[in-house]
């Protein structure tokens, strides 16, 4: 028995680098040999709170914000091919709330990887989040087969199996635009007394078939297309403690657009004597509705019809 227990330690240890955390999180594990081919040649490193500032110096305010606890990086190379290299940063956040977060706010522009709650990919990035880790593999040159295969193997050795924030089910999917929906751990709409909270982007029905293109002869003389963004309107859904702080933040932007923007005097008929109607100078045309710890709210619209709409079903489905 006992010989078959050392037998099982040592091949997790030959199968896996694992960290100096003190713990067997999975999550912090990087393949030792991936892939056919390809080798672990730098790594694993380890940070912290204190560290991370040495790895990322640019991005770790924001990360902090996000509620970062570690994270390990480590660099594979293919054996036959060394100006191929896949670097992986493997984040450990405070919760799955978060690294939805912080995935939220760096995906970046491209398809979906299949990996985890959520990824995105390009031909040399691949981004996923799953339980409360969040994992950025960045390739040298264009090597998706690779990135995919490697990113399923780090995913699978994440064991948290948290499901996705309950709140990303609150949008309705109706002229939703992929991969739209963001946290913000602060500052929703950059209103520090909305605090944190969600922000899903809608595209009205015109839009499909908008091509509409309009000559902007300015100092730049250039081209540029409109329609898009006009039609844009964003889906909020800030998140306070409990409802006295939801009147506190709803009378705060109430003050708000009275000094800086607009107030509507008259409310949009069945959302309440307490929903505010306004115009924010910087997001537009806005309708905030108090429901329990929530404010939910529509902003920058432009077919009241149709923002008022989705914000009723939003407003439903938090019942």
């Amino acid at each position: 028995m006992k010989v078959g227990i050392f037998l099982g330690i040592f091949v997790l240890a030959v199968a896996w680098v694992g960290t100096a955390f003190g713990d067997s999180s999975p999550g912090f594990l990087l393949p030792a040999k991936p892939l056919k081919g390809w080798t672990l040649t730098e790594g694993p490193r380890h940070y912290n709170r204190k560290t991370l500032f040495e790895h990322i110096d640019g991005q770790a305010e924001l990360y902090l914000k996000y509620g970062y606890q570690r994270s390990v990086f480590g660099m594979y190379q293919h054996e036959e091919r060394p100006e191929e290299q896949i670097e992986i940063d493997v984040y450990e956040m405070g919760s799955v709330l978060q690294a939805f977060g912080i995935f939220s706010r760096l995906r970046i522009e491209g398809r979906s990887g299949g990996v985890g709650l959520g990824s995105s990919m390009d031909d040399r990035s691949l981004l996923f989040y799953k339980g409360k880790h969040f994992v950025i593999l960045d390739a040298t040159v264009a090597s998706l087969p690779a990135l995919k295969e490697l990113a399923l193997l780090v995913s699978a050795g994440i064991a948290d199996s948290s499901p996705p924030p309950r709140e990303i089910l609150l949008f309705p999917q109706k002229n939703l635009k992929p991969e739209s929906i963001q946290y913000f751990s602060e500052g929703l709409l950059g209103h520090r007394f909305l605090k944190r909270g969600f922000q899903g982007t809608y595209v009205g029905k015109e839009e499909a078939g908008a091509k509409a293109k309009v000559k902007v002869e300015a100092q730049v003389g250039a081209e540029a297309e409109t329609g898009k963004e006009e039609k844009e309107f964003h889906l909020v859904l800030a998140i306070l403690k409990d409802r006295g702080e939801t009147k506190n933040a709803l009378s705060s932007y109430r003050e708000y657009l009275v000094k800086k923007g607009k107030i509507r005097s008259e409310i949009p008929t069945g959302l309440g004597p307490d929903a505010l109607a306004g115009e924010d100078p910087y997001h537009g045309k806005v309708v905030i509705v108090p429901k329990g710890s929530y404010l939910v709210g529509v902003a920058g619209f432009q077919n009241e019809e149709e923002a008022l709409g989705c914000l009723t079903e939003a407003i439903e489905r938090l019942k």
